[in-house]
This record gives structure tokens, sequence and C-alpha cells, in this order.
């Protein structure tokens, strides 16, 4: 049986010529910097036999949680040849949200920061872990200092295309975060598919600006360029004038729609920035409709807006080719090929053309079930096998897909998944909170913001500022609320339920 390994496939695409460049450092500590096909094949093969050497079961996950760099992307290419499990971490979780993935996921090895060892290591050994490396943005860390005594020669590792390749944390409703597994044939499947439906090019050079702990950034922006052989412009940060700058030299960015709002915002944005660009794709939140207007005013260029989960990857995207159609603002476009999607009303049933109801998918793309999870798999896919999204929204008469609201409440800032069960258990823990509830609210640079209104015990009064300085010690700062407000009691239904979508409604303009 031929090797499936997702590595194997991205390593046969780079180009015969492995001295050209695949990545240059556009910022961060060597800005100038050009990474080689030969250095990434290379430098992945060392990091690769690196953790061959330590033993480990088959199987073993690889947890990182670093900065953006080139070496890290090289990790996670390192821990698939190796036919490992990736675990990608957000940089900004704290301690206790760390605490819960490894003792979770119990990865065999850590990766962080090497400012962070001492209280990630205490928490990784304390949970069994075997090994913590650290790796910095400045190439330095334990990781590169024991990789470079490795061979640079390295036969990707035999994987089934069902064999899980990374392992994805999406929070629930519940405020438990679930561990979305991925197979080397879901990435694969989708990178292959977006190949073509997106039309990449000979000589298409990509913008790299996202971040790497997440599908956008690792798996769609990563996997679309190694897969072409593109060149990537690698930016460790996003700043939007350094950004613009570079365009004339690419032809594909991809980016959430807080990057083009902020790239809106400099005056060097112009057509002629943007004249050797073929493609500007956005996702991972909800694309406003004056933002999308803007861009092709400036530009000239449509925004391809798509819709896609951790679960699963793309699932539908506006055309690319004009050949194919037009982008339409307001949807995110046919489902893609090979990915089944329907709507279906609460019973059940499926819905009538431009009828609103719950989104379900299935195809190549979608996940197996969360980690360490059957119960919650089970819940999460229909008796015929179609996972729900929990999104609902409507397919209208040309196919064409609108997301109209999320049935798990989930909100989404900046492009990063917040989910207010979650929040709502760090402040209902908090002194002198009887409870509270958090919702998203429009905001014009981060799509949505998150607000927390709260009610006091009684006797109590809870300061809003001190609040939210305790929870930027606890949590990430993206979930952390822009506005914390302390109210008599919480509107609430016959049933007792409490009405979120009036505090959204109260708060709708708060940011406008």
């Amino acid at each position: 049986m031929d090797n499936q390994n997702l590595f194997a496939a991205l390593r046969a695409a780079f180009p015969q010529d492995l001295s050209q460049i695949a990545i240059e450092c556009a910022d961060g500590e060597q800005p100038g910097a050009a990474y080689r096909w030969h250095d990434i094949d290379r430098g992945t093969a060392m990091l690769a036999n690196l953790l061959a050497s330590l033993g480990l079961p088959e199987g073993s996950r690889v947890a990182v949680q670093t900065e953006k760099s080139v070496e890290a992307l090289m990790l996670y290419l390192a821990v698939l040849r190796a036919g490992y499990v990736f675990l990608p971490l957000n940089t900004a979780y704290q301690a206790a949200e760390i605490e819960y993935f490894i003792a979770n996921a119990e990865p065999a090895v850590v990766v962080c920061a090497p400012k962070n060892f001492v209280w990630v290591s205490r928490i990784a050994f304390t949970a069994g872990t075997s090994h913590v490396f650290t790796l910095g943005e400045a190439r330095d860390g334990s990781l590169l200092e024991r990789a470079a005594n490795c061979s640079d020669q390295h036969a990707p590792a035999v994987k089934h295309a069902d064999d899980m390749a990374a392992i994805l944390y999406t929070s629930g409703t519940t405020g438990r975060s679930k561990g979305a597994m991925l197979s080397h044939g879901n990435l694969l499947s989708n990178a292959s598919m977006l190949k073509d439906y997106w039309d990449w090019q000979p000589g298409d050079v990509l913008i790299h600006a996202l971040p790497i702990f997440r599908v956008h950034g690792l798996f769609v922006a990563s996997h679309g360029a190694l897969l072409n052989g593109s060149k990537m412009i690698w930016f460790n940060k996003f700043d939007p004038r350094a950004v613009i700058a570079r365009l004339p030299e690419a032809t594909v960015f991809m980016g959430v729609p807080t990057l083009y709002v902020r790239m809106l915002g400099e005056s060097s944005l112009t057509r002629e920035a943007c004249r050797n660009m073929r493609v500007f794709i956005s996702g991972s939140a909800p694309l406003l409709v004056e933002t999308f207007d803007d861009w092709t005013r400036r530009t000239s260029h449509i925004l391809l807006e798509r819709y896609g989960m951790s679960e699963t990857a793309m699932l539908t995207s506006n055309p690319c080719r004009a050949s194919a159609g037009q982008r339409r603002r307001g949807t995110v476009g046919p489902a893609l090929p090979g990915v089944g999607l329907r709507v279906m009303d609460d019973l059940g049933q499926p819905c009538a053309v431009d009828q609103i109801g719950h989104l379900q998918v299935s195809g190549p793309n979608v996940f197996s079930g969360y980690w360490r999870m059957p119960e919650k798999t089970r819940e999460e896919f229909t008796d015929d096998g179609w996972f729900k999204t929990g999104d609902v929204g409507k397919i209208e008469a040309d196919d064409y897909v609108t997301i109209v609201g999320r049935s798990k409440d989930l909100i989404i800032s900046g492009g990063y998944n917040v989910y207010p069960a979650e929040i709502e258990g760090f402040i209902n823990d908090m002194a002198g909170v009887a409870e509270s509830a958090v919702i998203g609210v429009p905001h014009p640079d981060f799509g949505e913001a998150v607000v927390a209104v709260v009610v006091a015990k009684p006797g109590d009064a809870p300061d809003p500022a001190a609040m939210i300085a305790s929870l930027k010690t606890a949590i990430a700062n993206f979930k952390v609320p822009k506005k914390l407000f302390v109210v008599a009691d919480l509107p609430r239904n016959a049933m007792g339920k409490v009405q979120k979508n009036l505090l959204r409604d109260q708060h709708r303009s708060l940011f406008n």
C-alpha cells in the first residue's frame, strides 16, 4: 500500500530544484532570511529523527505552544514525517488552560517558548509527560540544540489515510474543550481539493500572516503553498503596513476579516499595490458587507469568502475562477467538491430552498470524532453519519450557502473562537458574583466583541475593571470581555432560561 503520510504528499510536491527559496522571512529576528526547499527537507528530517530517537509509543501526541516561526512550522511537518500526532496550542493560553489540555491529551512531548519553560514543564511533568523542549523565535531553545546532532536524512513513517495526524481543541458550550481528531486523509483530501478549486498556479507566492496554531494558518495556508511548491513570504506577526508593502511580490493572501479591516485603514492600500495579486481569501469569522464592499472599491479585488471548521477544514467557498460563478457578498459560496452539505429543521427533516435550519456535513475531510469523548462524538453525528456543525444557515436555489447564526452561541472575535460557557465559568467563580451571561456583539474591527453581563450577590458590588484585570491573568486575552456590566438581574423566558438574544439587542450598538 502507498504511504498516505500527509508529509510524504507535501514533500512530493516540492520543486525539483530544491535550491529555490521556499520561505522568506519578512519580520522577526531575521528579516530577509531565506529558507530553501532543501532547508525545509533537511530541517524536518533532523527534527523527525530527534522525535524518533525518544522511543515514543505509536500514536504519541506532541503538544506545541510556541510563537510563530519557520522552525515552528518545520516542527509540525516533522511530527507528521515521524508519524506522530501534532497538537497545536494557542500562544495566548494561560496555565489553567494548558493544564487541562496536557491532562486530557497526555502528550509524550511538549514544546514551549523558552520564557514559559518553568511553569509549562511543571505542568507537563506532573501530568506524566516524558519530554519537554523549548523553541524560541530567535532559533533558540533546546529543541534545535538537540536536533542539530541528528541526521538530515529520514524516510517518512508509513501511515494509512485514517491514521490520526493532529488534534485540534475546540471548546464546547459546556466549557469543556473537545479535541477534534483529524487524520492524514482528512487533511490531504482537503488540501488537494483546494489546490484545484482555488486555482493554485505555478509561480504563485503566498503572504503568510496568520497564526499557525489553527486550521486557517497551519493547514489551509501552509498546506496550500507547500502542495503547490509555492514560495511563502512569512510574517511572524501581522503588520498591515508591512504586509501591504509586500503585496506587489505576491499573488495569494489569506486572512481573517480583522486583517482586511486593518489593511483598509492604511492609505498605502491601493489598486497599484494589489496589481499582481490573484486572490484574497477571507475566513474564520463573518465578513461584514461594508468590509467586502470597501475592499473592492479600494483594490478592485473581490474578496473570496469561505467557510470551515476545526473538525472539517474547509467546507464551502465562493468560486475562485470567474468562469465558475460570482463571489457573492454575505455568502460563503457552494459546498466544495466532495463535501456533502444539507440543512435540516428541528425535527431532523430536510429544509426547503432558502429555509433556515441546522447545517450538517459529510465528506473525506470530516473528522472521525472527539478525543476520548465517544458519547460527545455520537451526539454530534447523525445516525446516517453526518456531522452536526452547530451552525444555522440556508442553501439558496443556486447552492450558495449563507450562515445566519450559531446554535451553540459561539462568539468569533478577531478570527478566534470564544465559547461563552467557558468565560462564564471563570466569572461565576469570582467573589461577589451570583451569575453571569457572556455574549458577542458587533465590533467594527474584530467582527464580534466579547461582553459580559454580571449579577452580583446580595450586598456585594464587584468592580468591573478589577474583574477584567483578574480574567486577563486566567484566560487568553481574546476571551477577556471588552466590556463588563454589573446589573440587577438577567432577562429570562418563561422556562427560566437567560434570553441572551435580548442582551445582544441591548448592547448591539456598544462599539458602533
